[in-house]
């Protein structure tokens, strides 16, 4: 057993340290925020992540894990300490580090014994070399310690699946006995480790977000090709998918990516090539595709009603910017319902699970519980975000509910012939 705190409680953190209890370790997870630390020593998740509750749960009434606001009772016999807190995109696009220094500094000032300072925040390169500059500066006295890169690949809705069953372990130090423990304490899980330098895991990170997101904008531009030449894009997908060398995933045309992760990483890296010199083309053109398709979806929806959107009520089923999570960081929706309202349109909303989170962020939205009551007068319903349950409405009652039977599937969740065979006035993404 082997005892670790991890500084940061959002979703990297927490179920970083969840799913480490789980595997037998000690952990202490420590967050400035007190009310956030208050609220899961009642039980109390700050985040929505299927099954993250029962795990958390299930490893306090064990006594593997414990929270704490305080450094020095978090870092107390702690052989491993991991960095997993915000980098949230600058003004400029670049990458914001100052709750990684404000981390950083705090463990230098409260450390007691050598430390292996681990960094799962998602940093520009270079970082690992200026947490070590950090924490040497604010120590006290000189205590030994080892920095390590050791990125996230954690998918929101599949966090602990994709913790507990890696695709790969990504390990990048200048010390090479602080890398060695650091893949032990990873060995449980089985999966292939890859060692390497500090930069080069700082850059595999970045590299690998920036990929899918690629992918993304490359099939979303793809679609409105199939559009113009009666192809489906869908179809065109699975056709490529089963080429290994392309594989299947994040070949899904629809309103794009959002999230924390695509939108700042892609942003980040751009930044980051801009820097030094380069002209990173790919990068801008994936991010000005990617923000297109919102503007799209709009335009779209005016074309199906076939008059100006004001005075409307258009509906959208799903707001957060993916299914089982709450997370609206950069949600389409956001963007989509900003858009419709400036044209003059009423909106209303219901997701599964956003709805209090999306409160505050789009105030002038009315949110409903069902999709059926918030369907009931509707002049367009758009699909947003493809819950599971979006996909198995009753559609006929939908019909019923809404002033003219008009749905823009935004992701691509319902057949086009079965939805026309029933009279909807439906348009899908690249069919």
């Amino acid at each position: 057993m082997k005892q670790i705190c991890v500084v940061g409680v959002g979703y990297v953190g927490l179920v970083t340290a969840a799913c480490f209890a789980d595997l037998g370790n000690k952990v202490i997870a420590l967050d400035v925020d007190e009310k956030r630390i208050a609220n899961l020593k009642k039980g109390i998740m700050p985040i929505y992540e299927p099954g993250l509750d029962e795990l958390v749960k299930r490893n306090v009434n064990a006594g593997r894990i414990n929270f704490t606001t305080s450094y020095k009772e978090a870092l107390q016999g702690a052989e491993y300490a991991f960095i997993a807190v915000g980098t949230p995109s600058g003004e400029d696009g670049s990458a914001d580090l100052k709750y990684v220094e404000a981390a950083a500094k705090s463990i230098a000032e409260n450390m007691s014994a050598p430390l292996v300072l681990i960094n799962k925040s998602t940093v520009p390169i270079g970082t690992g070399d200026w947490v070590a500059d950090i924490v040497k500066s604010a120590q006290p006295k000189p205590i030994d310690f080892a920095v390590v890169s050791c990125p996230e690949f954690l998918r929101e809705g599949s966090a602990i699946a994709d913790f507990m069953n890696p695709h790969r372990t990504v390990i990048g130090s200048l010390d090479k006995e602080a890398a060695n423990k650091v893949a032990h304490l990873h060995l449980p899980l089985r999966a292939p480790i890859v060692i390497t330098d500090l930069r080069t895991a700082e850059m595999i990170k970045y590299a690998s977000n920036a990929f899918l997101a690629t992918k993304i904008s490359f099939i979303n531009e793809l679609a409105d090709l199939c559009e113009r030449v009666g192809a489906d894009v869908k179809e065109v997908a699975a056709g490529m998918g089963y080429d290994a060398r392309i594989g299947r995933h994040f070949l899904d045309a629809g309103l794009g990516w959002g999230g924390s992760c695509f939108p700042k990483d892609v942003e980040a890296l751009a930044f980051m090539a801009k820097e030094k010199g380069l002209n990173p083309q790919i990068l801008n053109s994936v991010m000005e595709i990617n923000y297109e398709r919102r503007k799209t979806a709009v335009t779209n929806v005016e074309k199906m009603l076939g008059e100006s959107l004001k005075g409307k009520t258009i509906g959208l089923l799903g707001l957060a910017f993916k299914p089982n999570t709450d997370d609206m960081r950069d949600a389409p929706a956001i963007d989509i319902a900003n858009t419709l309202i400036e044209a003059g349109a009423k909106v209303r909303a219901y997701d599964p699970v956003a709805m209090n989170v999306a409160k505050s962020i789009l105030p002038n939205v009315e949110m409903f519980d069902d999709s059926y009551s918030m369907a009931k007068g509707c002049d367009a319903l758009m699909v947003v975000t493809e819950w599971n349950e979006f996909k198995q409405l009753d559609l006929e009652k939908i019909k019923g509910l809404l002033k003219s039977p008009i749905i823009y599937d935004g992701r691509n969740i319902y057949e086009p012939n079965r939805m026309k065979e029933m009279g909807f006035t439906y348009k899908a993404v690249g069919r």
